[in-house]
């Protein structure tokens, strides 16, 4: 047997692993009422006057909440006055310090203009039902957690968008155990979704807030594996039924946003990510190449069987499918090149701010999302 072939089984190997952790999942996040406790949303948000109204209005009046903070990490819109209208208290955000990213910065400062027991923070482009708040709380308090993060369906409005973000969601299937699974694997291989978290303040104020993880940009993942180091409960879970996430409007949006952060520069080493990638390429991206080719083998037709499995699997995951969504392996390559970029190229400007090679934060260089 040669070495490619003894690589492409091992890639294999290493996907139909962490695949069938997908077969053993925790119930949803469902509707839960219960006893009160002090419970607060934190919304980050900087330069979102034209997406934040939705989630303002879905909150208002939800059961549970104490009151909605938004951060306005200083937009140049009108993001603070348009929350205000809707009714949520707004902490107008301080210049970013030295070593900090701008969302750890911007929940960081949320986290200390509240008092509440619970912390549920959600960005701006989240849908989430009135009930979630609550449920997230309640069912983080049933299942013993100090941090629980949770996965939405997402809603893609374009043709080129639903065919093309399947294929970099696929990324994160075949490296991670999806939310909800019961095996979330060693530490390091612990993912977790900012988009939408409930976190039980003194614990997290007791770990240092968010500063232990203020240089990353992909802070969420960060915070989980550090909170589930320092011995805390962590969880991830599947919220579907509760939370919608409208994260683009386009392919090329998500081709440059998404594609920046799925690699997981700053927590993941460069080493580990180029093994990933080198997984994802021979396992997502090679076989479609080579039966184009007339190069396929066995492997190669098990490999496309199993993207076929978590193309149908992950399809409970969007508001909308159709025939863009079932073509997405077609972008399989595009979605494997966007991780190259992010491996290999430096961090390119992004709403507003540049991105530079995380620094600590005790080093004193500055890093911005």
């Amino acid at each position: 047997m040669t070495a490619w072939r003894v690589a492409r089984a091992l890639a294999t190997a290493a996907v139909i692993r962490n695949v069938a952790r997908a077969a053993r999942r925790s119930p949803r996040v469902t509707p839960a009422g219960g006893a009160a406790v002090g419970l607060c949303v934190v919304i980050p948000a900087r330069d979102e006057a034209t997406r934040l109204a939705p989630l303002l209005d879905s909150l208002a009046g939800a059961p549970g909440i104490d009151e909605v903070v938004v951060v306005d990490d200083e937009s140049v819109d009108g993001t603070a006055a348009m929350a205000r209208a809707a009714g949520a208290r707004v902490v107008a955000g301080r210049p970013l310090p030295p070593g900090w990213a701008g969302k750890a910065w911007a929940l960081q400062q949320g986290l200390d203009a509240v008092s509440d027991e619970w912390v549920v923070t959600l960005d701006a482009d989240t849908r989430p039902s009135p009930a979630l708040p609550q449920a997230l709380v309640a069912r983080a308090i049933a299942d013993g957690l100090d941090v629980l993060t949770v996965g939405g369906r997402f809603e893609c409005p374009t043709f080129g968008l639903r065919w093309l973000h399947p294929a970099l969601l696929t990324t994160l299937v075949y490296r991670f155990p999806p939310p909800g699974a019961v095996d979330q694997g060693p530490v390091h291989r612990r993912l977790g979704n900012g988009q939408c978290m409930a976190i039980r303040r003194k614990v997290l104020v007791a770990a240092g807030g968010f500063a232990p993880v203020g240089h990353h940009t992909v802070e969420d993942v960060a915070l989980v594996r550090a909170m589930a180091t320092a011995g805390f409960a962590v969880g991830s879970l599947d919220a579907s039924d509760l939370l919608t996430v409208r994260m683009y409007e386009s392919a090329q949006e998500a081709w440059l946003g998404w594609g920046r952060s799925l690699a997981l520069p700053g927590v993941d080493g460069r080493g580990r990510r180029l093994v990933a990638l080198a997984v994802l390429a021979v396992t997502q991206a090679l076989p479609l190449v080579r039966m184009a080719m007339r190069r396929a083998d066995v492997l190669d037709g098990a490999l496309l069987l199993i993207r076929l499995g978590t193309l149908a699997g992950t399809a409970r995951a969007y508001v909308r499918t159709g025939a863009s969504y079932w073509l997405s392996p077609l972008a399989d390559v595009i979605a494997i090149a966007a991780l190259i970029r992010s491996t290999v190229s430096q961090p390119r400007p992004w709403r507003g701010r540049s991105v530079s090679v995380a620094t600590p934060a005790r080093s004193g260089g500055r890093r911005t999302t």
